[in-house]
C-alpha cells in the first residue's frame, strides 16, 4: 500500500475514474450490498432492455425510487476534493464516473463523463428525440413520448441509462482517448476511486491509461479485481483518504 499524496504539478494531467464506493459514502446503497436484488427482483429484471420490454412499470418504479434516494443524498468530501483539484488543473483534468446519481455534478464537477448515463435524464425508447433532464417520479402511470404522440404513434420514455447488454453511449471513449493523447505532452496520472474492477469496459481504463504512459493509482476500501494493473494502492474510504491523497485536506 502507498499513502503518499499524488504529485500534481504544472505538467500533470489527471484522469479519474469513480465507482459505487464514492457514492456509498454519501449513503447510497449498491446492488452489491443487496446481493444483486431489489425487492426480490434480479438486477436484470430492472436494468436490462428485456426487463423494460417485459415490465416497464416495474422498471420505472425502480428508477423512481433510485431518483428519490439519490436526491436525498449529499456529495461527500471525496466529491468535493475532486472539484477542488479540477479547479486547480482546469483542462488537464477529466472525471469519468460509472455512477448515475449525479452527485459529482451537484458537488460542482464540470469536466465529467457519465459513462453509464444519469438517473435524472430521460429519453424515448423508440425515436431520436434528444435525452432531456427529468426529475419526475413515475410510480403510477407510465410516461409516453410527446414527440412520438404528435407523429401518431405511442412510445414509452425510458431512463437514459446504459443497461446490461447495451453499448456505451457513442463518443465517450473517443473523448477519453483524446484526453490521454493530449496528456502525452506532460505527465498523465490515472486514479480509480471506489471501483470493484469488475465492470468492463470501465475496468479496462487502467490498462488503456498505462498504454499512454500513465502512472496508475487505486483508492479503495478493499482490493479491486484488477488491482494488479495499478502502480499504487491506497486502502481507505474515499471521503477520508481522497482529500489527503490529492492534497486538498485542511
Amino acid at each position: 500500500m502507498d499513502n503518499r499524496p499524488v504529485q500534481l504539478d504544472d505538467r500533470t494531467w489527471l484522469l479519474v475514474l469513480t465507482g459505487a464506493g464514492i457514492s456509498a459514502e454519501s449513503g447510497l446503497a449498491t446492488f452489491r450490498d443487496a446481493n444483486g436484488l431489489w425487492e426480490n427482483h434480479r438486477v436484470e429484471d430492472v436494468a436490462a432492455p428485456e426487463g423494460f420490454e417485459r415490465d416497464p412499470s416495474l422498471v420505472w418504479r425502480f428508477y423512481s425510487q433510485r431518483r428519490t434516494a439519490a436526491s436525498a443524498c449529499e456529495p461527500n468530501a471525496g466529491h468535493r476534493a475532486l472539484v477542488e483539484v479540477e479547479r486547480r488543473l482546469g483542462d488537464r483534468f477529466l472525471l469519468v464516473t460509472q455512477n448515475v446519481d449525479a452527485l459529482h455534478l451537484r458537488a460542482g464537477s464540470e469536466r465529467v463523463i457519465e459513462l453509464h448515463g444519469s438517473l435524472f435524464v430521460t429519453r424515448c425508447s423508440r425515436c431520436a428525440r434528444p435525452p432531456f433532464p427529468d426529475t419526475r417520479l413515475y410510480e403510477d402511470a407510465l410516461p409516453e413520448c410527446e414527440a412520438c404522440r404528435k407523429a401518431g404513434r405511442r412510445s414509452l420514455l425510458r431512463p437514459h441509462i446504459v443497461w446490461f447488454g447495451e453499448p456505451l453511449f457513442p463518443g465517450h471513449f473517443d473523448r477519453i482517448e483524446a484526453f490521454m493523447g493530449t496528456a502525452r505532452r506532460g505527465r498523465l496520472v490515472f486514479l480509480a476511486v471506489g471501483t470493484s474492477g469488475v465492470v468492463y469496459p470501465a475496468a479496462g481504463l487502467v490498462n488503456l491509461a498505462r498504454a499512454h504512459g500513465a502512472e496508475a493509482w487505486l483508492l479503495n476500501a478493499e482490493p479491486a479485481e484488477n488491482g494488479s494493473a495499478f502502480d499504487h494502492f491506497v486502502r481507505g474510504r474515499s471521503a477520508e483518504a481522497l482529500p489527503a491523497l490529492l492534497g486538498t485536506a485542511r
